[in-house]
Parts: structure tokens; C-alpha cells; sequence
């Protein structure tokens, strides 16, 4: 059983700033790509932001330059500095990742989210 838990999210205010973290915990062998997506209301699910095992990372243009994705491999958490926030940045935040356990390789498991709102 694998869970992933976010965290970090609250109201905030035009030009501020929050940090998102998502830990995964259960019987994880390893953790391949992270990512965080987000749902405004009445919106599609869309990529924020995403991270290889590796490191690498790759942005949604509309938060490029304000968010940055992380991860720390030795505690199985990604996380989202997000900075100059803006109100159509409001959404539930939901972490992804891609991981292998000793029943199955490179599932998909989502966290349930965690809602950001920024005031205008």
C-alpha cells in the first residue's frame, strides 16, 4: 500500500508565496518521476510542474520563472516553492508520483490534494 500526502496549502495573498510538499510512504522500492498538477474549478486537471528521479524538471508556461519543483529522494517528498503567486493560481494542488513496489512497477498514485487560494 502506498500513500502520498500533501501539504502546504492556505490562503495567501496576491504576490506571496507557499511551498507544497508531498511525502510517499508504504512499501516503495523506488520512486520514479514526481510531479505536481492542479484543478481550478469548473477546470481540467492540468501539469504544474514535474521531476525526474534524476532531477530533471520541466514547467506548465504559466508558472515558469514563479514555481520550482523538488525532490529529496532520501525521504520520498517532492516539493513546489511557489512564489508571486496570482489568483488564477488558485487550485487544488495534487501530487503524482510513479512507483515501483514489490507488486507492481511504475504505477501512478495521486495524493488527494491540497487547496491553495490566492486573494486578489
Amino acid at each position: 500500500q502506498v500513500q502520498l500526502v500533501e501539504s502546504g496549502g492556505g490562503l495567501v495573498q496576491t504576490g506571496g508565496s507557499l511551498r507544497l510538499s508531498c511525502a510517499a510512504s508504504g512499501s516503495i522500492f523506488s520512486i520514479n518521476g514526481m510531479g505536481w498538477y492542479r484543478q481550478a474549478p469548473g477546470k481540467q486537471r492540468e501539469l504544474v510542474a514535474a521531476i525526474t528521479s534524476g532531477g530533471s524538471t520541466n514547467y506548465a508556461d504559466s508558472v515558469k520563472g514563479r514555481f520550482t519543483i523538488s525532490r529529496d529522494n532520501a525521504k520520498n517528498t517532492v516539493y513546489l516553492q511557489m512564489n508571486s503567486l496570482k489568483p488564477e493560481d488558485t487550485a487544488v494542488y495534487y501530487c503524482n508520483a510513479v512507483i515501483d513496489t514489490v507488486v507492481a512497477w511504475g504505477r501512478g498514485y495521486w495524493g488527494k490534494g491540497t487547496l491553495v487560494t490566492v486573494s486578489s
